[in-house]
């Protein structure tokens, strides 16, 4: 009796534990000079249609992004922004893994003159969302 009431709250807490860690809806592969995970995941959120979360559910698909960039000799801000979908496989061991094989993407790139870094990392910003609005409108449209 006891070794069965014991399994069953040893269930119930995987259970309650599964159900409170909600998987993230996307994850960053960016420079640091540019672009910070927390920033990258508040555009994502911000930037990401309902309809496009409830076809490609976290569980199944992440989104992910890579922002590089900074300043070369010339003193010009230069920016590449890749937004990726990238599925999640089951592993028998391991458990769920996000494989690098990007089912859809899209980049958005630019180089302009005579910034400070704060205005280099708002670039860094705008063409992350570029790329994320062209991804989403993308994935949207079927």
């Amino acid at each position: 009796m006891k070794r069965g009431a014991t399994s069953l709250a040893v269930c119930t807490l995987l259970a309650t534990q599964a159900v409170a860690a909600p998987q993230p809806l996307s994850m960053d592969q960016s420079s640091g000079t540019l672009m910070d995970a927390a920033t990258s995941a508040k555009i994502w959120h911000d930037n990401v249609p309902a309809r496009v979360s409830k076809l490609y559910p976290s569980g199944k698909f992440r989104f992910a992004s890579d922002v590089t960039g900074g300043f070369n000799d010339a003193k010009t801000c230069v920016v590449s922004a890749r937004a990726m979908l990238l599925p999640v496989i089951l592993l028998p061991i391991q458990g769920r893994k996000v494989v690098y094989a990007p089912v859809k993407a899209a980049t958005a790139f630019d180089a302009v003159g005579s910034l400070t870094q704060a205005q280099c990392q708002e670039v860094a910003r705008t063409k992350l969302k570029e790329a994320i609005q062209s991804l989403t409108t993308a994935l949207a449209a079927g």
